[in-house]
C-alpha cells in the first residue's frame, strides 16, 4: 500500500519536513553527479583507454569496492557499523577527522539514498505523516525526534551484526518513527492509499491510519524474522529491517511518553 495523502489536518506550515526532504534530494543529486566510473589514467598505442581499477578504497574499512568518487562519497558518509563501533572504543586506525566522520556517520547516512525507488517511497511517507507530527510536536522538537530516531534505528541494525562493513543509509528508520509517533496520535485518521496488484490502481481508497501502519509494521517484522532464521542469504538482502523497527517501536515508544493529548486545542 502506498499513501498519498491522511484526513488530519495540520495547523502550522511544517517547515522541517519541507527542510528534510530537500535536503535528500540534495544529497541524490549531488550524488549523481559524481563519477561512477573506474579512473582513465592513459591511452594504449590503439588509442584505447586504460582505465585503473581499484578495489583497495581507504577509508571504506574492509569493503571491497572500486574507487571513483561516487564510492568514496558513501564510504566517508555511510554507516558502516564496524567503523562506527570501532571508532567508538578507539579501536580505529584511522585518523582523528576520519574517526570524527565515521561517528557522525550515522547521523548522515539517514540523508543518503541508492536510488530513485528508495529516496521517493522513504519522501512520500515523510510527505504524508511528517507534517502532523511536526504540528504536534513543534518545529525544533519535531527535528531532534527526526534525527534521534534515525540514529536509533541506525544504532539498532549495527548492534545485531557489530562486524559489519555493509553500509547502512537512507531514511526509512527516522521515517519509521514519524509512522510510530502517528499511530499513537493519530491512530483513527484516515490514510489514502494506492495499492500496486497486477497494474497500479491509482483510485485513492481510504483506510484507518491504524489498518495501514500496522499491516507496515507487520511486514518489516515477519522480514526482520526472516532474516533472522534464513541460514544461507537474507529473505531481502540489502534492506534493513531492523532499522525500520527499532525507529517504529523508538517513535511509538517517545509519543506515549509525550501523552496522547493534543499540543493545542483542534476544531
Amino acid at each position: 500500500m502506498i499513501p498519498v495523502g491522511d484526513s488530519n489536518r495540520r495547523h502550522t506550515t511544517p517547515w522541517v519536513t519541507y527542510a528534510i526532504i530537500l535536503l535528500n534530494f540534495a544529497a541524490f543529486i549531488y550524488m549523481l553527479t559524481l563519477p561512477s566510473d573506474p579512473e582513465i589514467v592513459g591511452q594504449n598505442r590503439r588509442g584505447e583507454d586504460l582505465v585503473e581499477v581499484r578495489t583497495d578504497l581507504p577509508g571504506c574499512y574492509g569493503l571491497q569496492t572500486v574507487d571513483t568518487e561516487a564510492d568514496r562519497f558513501l564510504c566517508d558518509y555511510a554507516f558502516q557499523p564496524g567503523e562506527f563501533f570501532d571508532s567508538v572504543t578507539g579501536e580505529t586506525p584511522e585518523s582523528g577527522g576520519e574517526r570524527w566522520t565515521a561517528l557522525l556517520s550515522i547521523v548522515t547516512a539517514m540523508f543518503l539514498h541508492l536510488g530513485w525507488l528508495h529516496i521517493l517511497g522513504n519522501m512520500l511517507f515523510l510527505w504524508v505523516f511528517g507534517d502532523n507530527i511536526e504540528d504536534r510536536l513543534g518545529h525544533f522538537t519535531y527535528a531532534l525526534f527526526y534525527l534521534l530516531a534515525g540514529v536509533v534505528a541506525s544504532f539498532i541494525q549495527g548492534a545485531l551484526d557489530p562486524n559489519s562493513v555493509v553500509p547502512v543509509l537512507g531514511a526509512s528508520g527516522a521515517v519509521a518513527g514519524v509512522l510510530g509517533a502517528y499511530l499513537i496520535w493519530f491512530p483513527h485518521a484516515t490514510v489514502r492509499v494506492v495499492i500496486p496488484l497486477f497494474i497500479l490502481i491509482f483510485i485513492p481508497i481510504p483506510i484507518p491510519a491504524w489498518i495501514m501502519i500496522g499491516l507496515w509494521f507487520a511486514q518489516n517484522l515477519l522480514s526482520g524474522y526472516a532474516t533472522v532464521v534464513s541460514t544461507a542469504t537474507q529473505a531481502d538482502q540489502g534492506v534493513a529491517w531492523f532499522a525500520h523497527i527499532g525507529g517504529f517501536i523508538f517513535g511509538m515508544v517517545i509519543a506515549w511518553m509525550a501523552g496522547r493529548r493534543p499540543r493545542r486545542a483542534y476544531r
